[in-house]
């Protein structure tokens, strides 16, 4: 490939815009011939070999540029980066230069081959690889300090030089997408393929993931609801809906890896080499050299992140999960208030009292999961790890054993402290129901309410600009740097994990938590589409095989119902009457009940397979193909 990259001009005839970068007003003239001469120089003078053109508005602000690339050079990044492509015998493989020939579809005039997300991925991996080599400083800025292997980018973000790098939209196949998604109400799968070529895997995996577990519920909702109607005292009959829920849990999450590997499979991600993993643009260090690529990279010390992790890090999240028990007890003093005055004043107005409690607590939650989130990403990000894999995994750990005890410990402390079944029902249905309220009306109908509001004065704003430029063009610019931005998956996931939590650990308390959720979901998907095409700027495409470190939580959280749900059974009052004088067998069969559960679930899923046998077999084809083609090197 070194050889392709000297043949490699800048000059492109048809330039396309990819990729608007916006540096902040009045940036000095030295900064700006700097920053866009390292994105055209070639790669071997430490450049990202792209191609950079100012939008000039009549205002004469040149703070905006364009950012494409010539169809050569998106060609020999999408090898680097290592994109999957169909080849014409229909395998996958890992797309090369020099075989380009044989994958489908490709022709040199073809330059539809790469998708736009592709393309814009391909820019940004080049971009964020941008490092300083011989600067001591960002020209024009002396207390912006560089250092040999430091990311460009990432200082330029950080001394507020570069404001946001985001790509455009693709009005036509956004137009396309959103009739085909969400334009009508329809009962029907959601066009992941589509989805997936417009935004890239990680989203679509995640809107995949979103309507799975939304059809997984339905059996859950069904069987919840004639629970509800006629057995709602009668715990020993919940011991066949607690047991179902039980092998729902571990069978949806089973096959969920067997569709999951199926989608990435026929998207190529799943054969993606990821163990060379390019550092994070947020990665700091000494430059240096990987001994297992031979690359020049930052190289940052293990035992110097272990201690910021350890004494750091961990003291500050046990601090705050300190503090949310805190935060509980108050709750729980409210309860306690709420029910006198309820016995001293039996009114309407004191049954709506009792609500009040848990209703303030679930606000103060959401509010309490929010500010930690900020906290946490500023320590993960200060800990430098080396990988996002890493980061991501470090973060997700950090929030989900604070959300798991700031939204579960009340939950908690009423069913295995105060024994109290019917204020343990009106927590749960209060908690879950409130706080899909907010997150609706927070990350949805908020959001579209505000960018549509903007978007209108926008429009007569750019519309009152005489331009030489493709008016549609700066319009689009000027509508979409102002759009919010859109920071990953990880709350929906969040959001989803919570409550996969709320239905399957005291699914024999409360069984409408399945249909509360199915019914959420329903208006998730669409409220999800809407402000992904609609609210926030696109994303850049990330490749990925499976939902990540999510799997392992919902895994994790399905062993923990199990517990739950063996316990609560056992303190039912009809089990009890089974052992009235042997406490001790009592709790000796639970514990029995419980262990049988866990080993059917264990053995589930160990039978079944996380790839569909057919996917096997064509990996291990392509593996045996790859050892054949280094023998005959």
């Amino acid at each position: 490939m070194a050889e392709s990259w000297s043949f490699l001009d800048a000059f492109e005839p048809n330039f396309r815009p990819l990729v608007v970068i916006e540096l902040a007003k009045g940036t000095k003239e030295e900064t700006i011939k700097w920053f866009t001469k390292r994105i055209v120089d070639k790669k071997a003078n430490g450049g990202a070999q792209l191609l950079v053109k100012p939008l000039v508005t009549e205002s004469g602000d040149e703070n905006i540029y364009l950012i494409g690339a010539s169809h050569l050079r998106l060609l020999l990044g999408a090898e680097t980066v290592g994109l999957v492509k169909e080849c014409n015998d229909n395998s996958m493989r890992t797309f090369t230069y020099s075989s380009r020939k044989t994958f489908k579809d490709f022709a040199d005039d073809n330059h539809n081959f790469l998708t736009m997300a592709e393309c814009q991925y391909i820019i940004k991996h080049e971009l964020e690889n941008l490092r300083a080599k011989d600067e001591k400083m960002i020209p024009g800025y002396p207390q912006a300090k560089l250092y040999p292997g430091k990311s460009i980018v990432r200082r330029l973000l950080t001394s507020g030089i570069l404001v946001q790098i985001f790509p455009l939209h693709d009005r036509e196949e956004l137009k396309k997408l959103r009739q085909s998604w969400y334009g009508r109400v329809k009962v029907g799968y959601q066009p992941l393929d589509e989805i997936r070529c417009y935004f890239g895997e990680t989203i679509a995996l995640y809107f995949g993931f979103l309507e799975y577990f939304t059809f997984a519920l339905i059996p859950m909702a069904v069987i919840g609801i004639p629970y509800y109607v006629f057995a709602w005292e009668d715990y020993d009959k919940y011991v066949m809906f607690a047991t179902f829920n039980l092998l729902w849990s571990t069978v949806i999450l089973e096959v969920w890896k067997r569709i999951c590997a199926i989608m990435t499979f026929r998207w190529g991600t799943l054969l993606m080499k990821r163990q060379f993993e390019e550092p994070r643009s947020g990665f700091h260090g000494v430059l240096g050299i990987n001994p297992v690529t031979g690359r020049e990279e930052p190289v940052y010390s293990s035992i110097k992140r272990q201690i910021r992790i350890y004494l750091v890090s961990l003291p500050f999240v046990c601090l705050c999960l300190y503090f949310s028990l805190y935060v509980m007890m108050i709750y729980f003093d409210l309860e306690q208030w709420a029910l006198d005055y309820h016995e001293e004043n039996e009114s309407n107005l004191s049954n709506l009292m009792l609500f009040v409690p848990s209703i303030i607590y679930a606000v103060v939650i959401e509010i309490m999961n929010r500010i930690y989130r900020y906290a946490a990403e500023f320590l993960t990000s200060w800990e430098n790890h080396r990988l996002e894999s890493s980061y991501q995994n470090h973060l997700i750990l950090k929030v989900l054993v604070f959300n798991f005890l700031n939204c579960f410990a009340s939950l908690f402390y009423i069913a295995f402290v105060l024994f109290d079944m019917k204020l343990l029902r009106q927590s749960l249905a209060t908690l879950l129901i409130t706080s899909q309220i907010l997150n609706q009306f927070a990350e949805s109908l908020l959001p579209y309410w505000l960018q549509k509001r903007h978007k209108k004065r926008m429009k007569k704003r750019v519309c009152s600009l005489k331009t030489d430029t493709d008016l549609s063009l700066v319009e689009q610019v000027n509508l979409e740097k102002e759009m919010g931005t859109y920071f990953g998956t990880f709350d929906d996931y969040l959001e989803l994990f919570l409550q996969f939590g709320y239905v399957s650990l005291f699914s024999c308390v409360y069984p409408l938590a399945a249909v509360f959720a199915v019914l959420n979901n329903i208006t998730e998907i669409y409220s999800d589409a809407l402000k992904m095409c609609r609210v926030y700027k696109r994303p850049f495409a990330e490749p990925t095989a499976n939902i990540g470190v999510w799997q392992l939580a919902f895994e994790t959280m399905s062993v923990i119902s199990v517990v739950t749900n063996c316990i609560l059974i056992g303190m039912s009052p009809q089990v009890n009457a089974l052992f009235p004088d042997a406490k001790m067998d009592l709790i000796l069969t639970v514990a029995l009940v419980e262990h049988l559960l866990l080993a059917i679930k264990f053995i589930m899923a160990f039978v079944i397979p996380d790839k569909p046998r057919d996917i096997q077999i064509k990996l291990a084809r392509l593996e045996f193909e790859s050892l054949e083609a280094l023998k005959q090197q």
